[in-house]
């Protein structure tokens, strides 16, 4: 299975929204169900190899999300985490961690991802707000 780094954004995210509202996965679970089709969890089910990169995102989120929260909620205007869509929260988790710790990512790269991904999984108004929100820190990072 070869994924681009956006497709493994988007696992990154099935995984981290799964992990979210089920406390009972663990990462390994949340991960495979994320790269396993539907069809295919009917069967029997195949371990499939994890990308490192999507390992090293779905961990880092989940081991630097105090960190990474923080960054949200001070560059949030009139709103508070909880009022936050659950989607558009790891959207923009996965892009922070990227522009914090990935060296190789640049700010803006983390950033336009977000967008797209936005695009696929939420609504204009959201794609806005991530914008928003994420544009203030890749401004403060540089």
């Amino acid at each position: 299975m070869s994924l681009t780094r956006r497709d493994i954004r988007e696992k990154a995210l099935q995984a981290l929204f799964q992990l979210s509202a089920n406390e009972g996965l663990t990462i390994d679970q949340a991960i495979q169900q994320a790269l396993t089709s539907e069809d295919e969890l009917q069967d029997e089910v195949e371990v499939v190899e994890v990308p490192k990169y999507l390992d090293l995102v779905v961990t880092g989120v989940l081991q630097n999300q105090a960190i990474i929260d923080e960054k949200i909620q001070a560059n949030l205007e009139n709103w508070s985490m909880n009022r936050l869509a659950k989607t558009d929260l790891i959207i923009m988790r996965v892009a922070i961690f990227e522009m914090l710790y990935v060296t190789d990512v640049p700010g803006r790269v983390a950033l336009n991802e977000a967008l797209e991904i936005t695009k696929l999984y939420s609504d204009e108004k959201s794609r806005k707000f991530v914008n928003g929100v994420l544009a203030k820190i890749v401004d403060q990072e540089n």
